[in-house]
């Protein structure tokens, strides 16, 4: 137990021992509400103590980079059709039924030619067990279409994993208390604000690497064009095949001819981590799930002294014949440097993005703008402020000194509470702070103003206060009910900046429900004179 919480808690029992040594305990009541005031005050300071360690300032006042991506969501449909392909000509094997190719089509769709007229009945029933498919029976051929409950799935899922998958990366980049969001409900998009970043290319290049590794088996190249490339194939791609192009970093460069369908790709990792090949070049070693294993061991066994390649983001990246059958462990190779290797580890750990996303938006903030947007709003809270507690005192006189308390109260506990839910602080957030203490003297204003008219009706004082607060009370929390109802979609629909101006709006707005109905309540009853002094209080 530190000392801070030590002295927390001596605070908070204080107050119960004094009260228990009192020989008469005729303000119980009042003892409570005082108590309870005290209780929350005591505990907002508690949390917020310091400041400047408990309160997280957002990307706008600490500097660093704001993005903004799309996920390109049919890429995860085409990867999902990949796979079934895969596993559906496995199927059709296992099973003898005869076929010619498997081409795929538009985006969730592929057809299986050439089959044998008298097999369509098998054909149905294997058909029937890949349920988020539909297919139709056309003479020889079979076309199969993603159902449309699916492929909403898939896009949602793809954006989901891209979130997670985004952060991972971050987090093994050691990026500190980054926010990774998606952007609405069901949108593409995803926001990715890093405060502090330095190395913003290296973080860049880290972010935007889809990672989608897969192994091809190459039928033809390198070639220097595509039309060489294709001279044997009478200039046409042939069916189930397609062209890729090494990496001129990492290989000769040139054109390649590879089968279309990757049995194996990053999904089937269980491990990257950096290391050193047999003549000592910085590589990545990669590690397969048994499954996986299994299936690359039947695929290298039946593919021996073929070319194989390693794919990374449609770009080869190392070209070797298969001189033996591998199961479950293997290394890349592709003229790394030792951050490039460290780099591409890290992106195969931390997972590949189910789909390629666009950058919409980039917008680098630096830390020197951050601490002068620090130091204006500050200085537009402190001068709203000021001009607030001159206006109470010179117009509502010594009540005016009541709000002032309330005010300063619903500050603290406004930090309190920002510093428990780990809130951050940003630029419209200090204008949401501004405008909360602005709206909590709008509730001690209705308040006063409620109390003059029972006053003026020849009340008194002991009659008014009490009923100018409950006739107060349902404007004061109709109104404010409204703007945390706004609040609450800002948040939810809005972006960062957006989502701390809501969030200081809910805490302060509640805050102040709390400071101005119930605070400054106790504080008149504490002040009210007694006897018929009370006749005598003005407002």
């Amino acid at each position: 137990m530190n000392l801070k919480l030590i002295i927390y808690l001596s605070l908070l029992i204080l107050p119960i021992i004094i009260y228990l040594l009192i020989p008469t305990r005729k303000y119980l009541t009042r003892y409570g509400k005082l108590y309870i005031v005290y209780f929350v005050v005591l505990s907002a300071s508690f949390l917020a103590y310091p400041p400047k360690d408990k309160i997280k300032l957002g990307l706008d006042l600490k500097g660093g980079m704001h993005l903004v991506f799309q996920v390109v969501t049919e890429d995860a449909i085409n990867i999902e059709t990949d796979m079934v392909i895969t596993d559906l000509k496995e199927q059709l094997k296992k099973k003898n039924i005869e076929f010619d190719t498997i081409t795929k089509g538009e985006t969730g769709q592929f057809s299986i030619q050439r089959i044998n007229p008298a097999q369509r009945g098998q054909i149905r029933d294997l058909l029937d067990d890949f349920k988020s498919w539909k297919y139709d029976v056309n003479d020889d051929t079979v076309i199969l279409t993603l159902k449309a409950s699916q492929k909403k799935y898939i896009k949602d899922r793809s954006v989901k994993k891209a979130v997670e998958t985004l952060r991972n990366r971050v987090d093994e980049f050691g990026v500190a208390e980054p926010v990774i969001q998606r952007q609405g409900l069901t949108g593409d998009r995803i926001i990715v604000e890093l405060p502090g970043v330095e190395d913003e290319e290296r973080v860049m290049n880290i972010i935007k690497t889809t990672a989608l590794l897969e192994w091809k088996l190459v039928i033809a190249g390198p070639a220097p064009d595509r039309e060489t490339l294709l001279k044997d194939y009478e200039g046409e791609v042939p069916e189930g095949m397609e062209i890729l192009k090494g990496d001129p970093k990492r290989t000769e460069g040139g054109y390649y001819l590879v089968n279309s369908v990757a049995p194996i790709t990053g999904e089937d990792l269980t491990n990257a981590r950096r290391s050193f090949d047999e003549w000592n070049s910085p590589a990545v070693s990669f590690t397969l799930h048994s499954k996986a294993g299994n299936k690359f061991y039947k695929f290298t066994s039946e593919n021996l002294e073929k070319p194989l390649c390693i794919v990374l983001d449609g770009r080869i990246q190392s070209v070797a014949n298969i001189k033996d059958r591998i199961r479950d462990s293997g290394i890349i190779h592709g003229q790394f440097t030792v951050e490039e290797a460290e780099d591409l580890a890290l992106i195969l750990r931390a997972g590949h993005l189910p789909a390629t996303i666009k950058l919409l938006e980039n917008r680098n903030i630096g830390p020197s703008l951050g601490a002068d947007s620090i130091r204006k709003g500050l200085s537009a809270t402190i001068m709203a402020l000021i001009l607030i507690l001159i206006f109470m005192v010179f117009y509502y006189r010594l009540s005016g000194f009541n709000a002032i308390v309330a005010l300063f109260l619903n500050i603290i506990i406004l930090m309190g509470v920002l510093s428990y839910f780990k809130a951050r602080l940003t630029l419209p957030g200090i204008a949401g702070i501004i405008l909360t203490i602005g709206m909590a003297v709008d509730a001690n204003v209705l308040v006063f103003e409620r109390i003059r008219e029972e006053l003026a009706k020849g009340k008194g004082v002991l009659i008014a206060i009490p009923t100018g607060f409950a006739r107060a009370f349902r404007t004061i929390l109709d109104a404010n009910m409204t703007t945390i109802i706004a609040a609450i979609f800002l948040f939810q629909f809005g972006t960062g900046p957006i989502k701390g101006f809501a969030v200081t709006i809910i805490i302060g707005i509640s805050a102040s429900m709390f400071t101005a109905v119930f605070v400054s309540r106790i504080i008149f009853e504490l002040v009210l004179p007694k006897g018929k002094k009370r006749e005598k209080l003005s407002i």
